[in-house]
This record gives structure tokens, C-alpha cells and sequence, in this order.
């Protein structure tokens, strides 16, 4: 069978530069999903086109992607990323992957070990929110989740990143190893800290020694990242596929726009990530509200409400005008304020964003972008309300926001369509949306603290907000709910 590897590709697809056969497993990366192949192992295939070097990746999954690896594996490790521009694509052949391991394939032993070889410098997650295992409620380690219990009785064959990593922690102790760095590349708020977190709350289980062991030798870097990566669909495939006259069924399409923002802090060196645009910093938190608050903010309200009013992409939403006009309105009036960032032009990034949301040749789906919202609500939407509500600002549109989720998970579009709600709280929304009405609905949803918490559940000034918001969606349609916010 012909793949990547074994054909000659057009002349405009480019291809590694650099001696593959020299790459090391320097990185071993958790989740070999759309946005690290677009992201991260691009970035650092970039690196080695332009230094050269061993710092090769390789790619564990746990328990799904038997099926992507084995197609990874067939291709020699290689995959497509394709930048789709209004102009025009770029195909590009990653070749930083080196090796990957996969539960179903191997063997659990066998992907623990991976973390314990000498070479190993740092190990970097794309997993989400829910696979660092934290309680939302306290940012600690959730001691009642399942795989949790399991790791703590059963130490030596985890099942959850924390776990697997304080093992690997645990056995390179042992055997007088170095530690390694622990680089979180999702997107979620403080996530050098999360994985800080999880990880300590798993070893402090275990030892007080190996905590504090790791506490002292181990780095845990924040990071933001910002590219938009929308799920691979046969049609993009089917494109790819065009572009190179090879199929490829580990590529990936993404938007041209490209930002990694990281904090330089490695204990066992790093890729030269700079030589490829990377942004080595002190404080990284800053430019991450920033993009959590005005890009991943504005994305989700234009999910929620473009999705109920049958907008399938967000392009689409941006070719209405009350839609980009709030989505700027919101980036602007309501978002930028309560940042901390300085030495940055924050319209020109907002209109940077909008410019970016408008690309025709992306096609992402609103829907996708909806997906696990109860996760993605607090970053993007609540922790700029709650400085609101501390300054008693205006804050109409991202109360709509909040609005248009809670019309989203009670499953009716406008049009009278179910909702495919995916969340990982979806059984619990689901209850409380068949106990409650539309006169109700939103007290009954605010009763969630996991996603709003005890002070935006006890804040009237809030609850208020959110039912005139989402009794207009109701009345007359998420649209129409838009154009008269704006008029507030």
C-alpha cells in the first residue's frame, strides 16, 4: 500500500529536512490528538529543520487511538499537517515523531518504562481537562475518581496520567535517574499548576519522600497555546489526499496562525523552540487569559448561540454582521478590560481573531467547539464576570454567553432540532434540565458548582443577568437574542 513514506509528494509539500535516523525519544507526549500534531510536534519538526539536533517525540495513548497509531506506524511515523489559508494551503510532512505506544497495541509496562529511559527530558500532555484528574472544586487531585482509586491501589500499573507519571517518577528515583519536566500544552487556565497539582496529590498518596523528591526535581512550565485545529472529517481527508495524490489518514488541517507562549523552566534542557517562533517567557499567565478570555470566550459564545441560531461553522457566523459585530463587542467592551496583560494591543488582537474566525477554508464546526462546555465555561466566560461583578461593569454579552450554553445543554435548537450534547457532566445537566422549565432553568443549572461555583450560585446580580439573557433566547430565538444585546 502506498502511503507518505513510500511515494514521491508534489514539489509543493514540504518535507523534513534534517537526518531522521538521528532523532531520539527526547519528549514523550500523552495524546496524539489533532491539535498536538498541528501544534506542538509541527513546531518542533520546525526546530530540527532549522537546527538539526535528536530531539525526536514519541506519542503514547492509552486507551483509544489503537487504530490512528497503527495507521501512524505504517506511514514511518510521519503525518500531514495542512495550512489552510484564504490564499491557499500548505502541505507540510511532520517528521519529529520518532516512535509511539499505545495500551491496546503494547502493554501498559511497556509505556511505563518508555518514561524511565535515560534519554527522556520531557514529558508534554494534550490529554484535557478531565485527564488530570482534578476536583474543579478544590484544584486538587479528585481522590474519588475512579481511575484515581484504582492508581493508588494498584501503583505499579496506572491507569491515569497522574498515576503513570508518578511511577515513572518513582521508578527513575530508584534507579538514580534524572527527573524530567512535565510540559501541560492544554488549553485550560494556570495548567502548569493543574499538572503541578495532580501530580503532587498523587505522590504525597504514595510517600512523602517521592513528593518531596519530585517537589525539589521536578519542573512543571505553564504554557498557552493558540491555533485553531478543527476535528479531521472525511472531507478534509478527501482534500489532503487531493493535495498530496496519497492518502494520509493521520493528517490534519489547520488555520495558518501558529503562537506557543511557555515558561522557561526545564531541569533536562529543551528544543531550541524559539528558532521556530516560540515565545520563551517568565510569567506566562498573562498572555494565556488573554486568548482564554478573548479568543477561546468569543469562540464559545459564537458556538453556543451560532449553533442554536443554524450556523454549522463559525465562518458562517462571521458572514452575519450582528454576529462578528458582538463577537468584537464581546473581545473589546466586555473581555479585554478585565486582563492584566500589558505592552500588548489588544484591538489589534481582537481583530486579528476576527479575521482568523472568518477563514473559509477552515469549515470548524460550532458544534465541535460546544463540546465539554461545563470544562470550559469557568476559564472562558465566569472568571471575566466575577471582576465585572467586583467593579459593577456592564457585561450584557457575556451574560448572553452564559445564556446560550444553558440553551445549548437543554438539547432544542431553534429550530426545534435535539442537540448531540457531549459534556462530561452530561448525565448530571441532563437530570437537571428534565426536573426544570424555561421559567426555571437557568436557577436549576446555577446549581452546578462545579461549573459556577458557590459565589456565582449565591450572586443574584449574576443569576439576574443570565435569566433575562437566556429569556431572550428563549422568546425569540438565539439570533435575535444577539441583535438586541447589542442594542443594551
Amino acid at each position: 500500500m502506498k502511503t507518505i513514506a513510500s511515494t514521491s509528494l508534489p514539489a509543493q509539500v514540504q518535507q523534513p529536512r534534517y537526518d531522521r535516523q538521528q532523532l531520539r525519544s527526547r519528549i514523550v507526549h500523552f495524546g496524539f490528538g489533532a491539535f498536538h500534531r498541528a501544534h506542538q510536534a509541527l513546531l518542533t519538526d520546525r526546530v530540527l529543520n532549522a537546527k538539526g539536533g535528536d530531539w525526536g517525540i514519541c506519542e503514547i495513548s492509552l486507551f483509544s487511538g489503537d487504530v490512528l497509531m497503527s495507521q501512524l506506524r505504517a506511514q514511518d511515523h510521519l503525518f500531514t499537517v495542512l495550512e489552510k489559508g484564504a490564499d491557499g494551503n500548505q502541505p507540510i510532512i511532520v517528521g519529529a515523531v520518532r516512535e509511539c505506544l499505545n495500551a491496546k497495541l503494547d502493554s501498559l509496562a511497556a509505556i511505563i518504562e518508555k518514561f524511565c529511559e535515560p534519554q527522556v527530558a520531557i514529558v508534554s500532555l494534550t490529554i484535557t481537562e478531565k485527564g488530570y484528574c482534578i476536583d474543579p472544586a478544590t484544584g486538587k487531585l479528585d481522590l474519588h475518581n475512579a481511575r484515581i482509586i484504582h492508581d493508588l491501589e494498584n501503583p505499579s500499573e496506572p491507569h491515569s496520567a497522574p498515576g503513570i507519571l508518578v511511577e515513572a517518577l518513582n521508578r527513575r528515583r530508584e534507579r538514580g535517574l534524572p527527573a524530567f519536566t512535565v510540559l501541560s500544552c492544554d488549553n485550560i487556565p494556570d495548567n502548569g499548576h493543574v499538572v503541578k497539582n495532580a501530580v503532587l496529590g498523587m505522590a504525597h498518596k504514595r510517600s512523602a519522600a517521592l513528593a518531596d523528591w519530585i517537589s525539589a526535581h521536578v519542573s512543571f512550565p505553564g504554557t498557552m497555546v493558540d491555533r485553531i485545529v478543527p476535528a479531521a472529517t472525511e472531507e478534509s481527508l478527501a482534500e489532503i489526499t487531493r493535495e498530496l495524490g496519497v492518502e494520509d489518514p493521520c493528517a490534519i488541517s489547520c488555520e495558518p496562525f501558529i503562537q506557543w507562549v511557555i515558561e522557561d523552566n526545564f531541569v533536562a534542557g529543551r528544543p531550541a523552540w524559539e528558532a521556530a517562533g516560540v515565545q520563551m517567557v517568565q510569567d506566562v499567565l498573562p498572555w494565556e487569559q488573554m486568548k482564554l478570555r478573548m479568543l477561546n470566550g468569543s469562540h464559545s459564545f459564537l458556538a453556543y448561540l451560532g449553533y442554536l441560531a443554524g450556523y454549522a461553522h463559525i465562518n458562517e457566523c462571521m458572514q452575519d454582521d450582528d454576529f462578528r459585530d458582538a463577537a468584537r463587542r464581546l473581545m473589546l467592551d466586555e473581555q479585554a478590560p478585565t486582563l492584566r496583560i500589558t505592552d500588548v494591543d489588544l484591538t489589534a488582537y481582537a481583530d486579528s481573531l476576527i479575521e482568523r474566525f472568518a477563514n473559509p477554508a477552515l469549515q470548524h464546526r460550532t458544534w465541535q467547539i460546544a463540546m465539554d462546555g461545563s470544562q470550559k465555561l469557568p476559564q472562558r466566560m465566569l472568571d471575566g464576570i466575577r471582576v465585572h461583578l467586583q467593579r459593577d461593569s456592564a457585561w450584557p454579552l457575556l451574560a448572553l454567553g452564559v445564556a446560550g450554553w444553558i440553551r445549548y445543554v437543554s438539547g432544542v435548537d431553534d429550530s426545534g432540532r435535539a442537540i448531540d450534547v457531549r459534556d462530561p457532566l452530561s448525565e448530571k445537566i441532563s437530570a437537571i434540565v428534565e426536573a426544570s422549565s424555561d421559567e426555571n432553568r437557568v436557577a436549576a443549572l446555577l446549581t452546578l458548582n462545579e461549573v459556577f461555583g458557590q459565589d456565582l450560585a449565591q450572586s443574584q446580580p449574576f443569576a439576574d443577568a443570565v435569566s433575562q439573557a437566556y429569556q431572550r433566547i428563549v422568546q425569540h430565538g438565539a439570533r435575535q437574542a444577539v441583535i438586541e444585546t447589542l442594542k443594551i
